[in-house]
């Protein structure tokens, strides 16, 4: 089960279409794999909607590939999260999942 504690969640305008669970940068789009993230989208959002942003605490994100409790995580293709490699740190992983499930995780800066 996963579950999501936000401290702090931001509306930001959505840039393209994003969906939810996935990270989102600045501009509201989504995250680019391997590059610095904003925080994770709540919902589904459509080009120039409003889109909830969580950016502090623990959130739900879909994961990609296989992912273990702890993981230091980036952003992977399509704004979903992989085990750290190259890529800028973006949230560390609460519990394990495999590919395409959402799981809780911490975000950090």
């Amino acid at each position: 089960m996963s579950q999501s504690l936000p401290l702090l969640t931001l509306t930001r305008t959505a840039s393209g279409t994003v969906s939810a669970e996935t990270f989102v940068d600045a501009t509201g789009a989504t995250a680019t794999a391997g590059a610095a993230a904003l925080g994770v989208a709540r919902t589904n959002a459509l080009d120039g909607k409003d889109l909830p942003v969580d950016v502090l605490g623990t959130t739900t994100v879909i994961a990609s590939g296989a992912i273990s409790d702890g993981a230091d995580l980036e952003v992977a293709a399509e704004g979903k999260a992989v085990v750290l490699s190259t890529g800028v740190r973006v949230a560390i992983a609460l519990q394990d999942a495999v590919d395409g499930q959402a799981f809780e995780a911490l975000l950090v800066k």
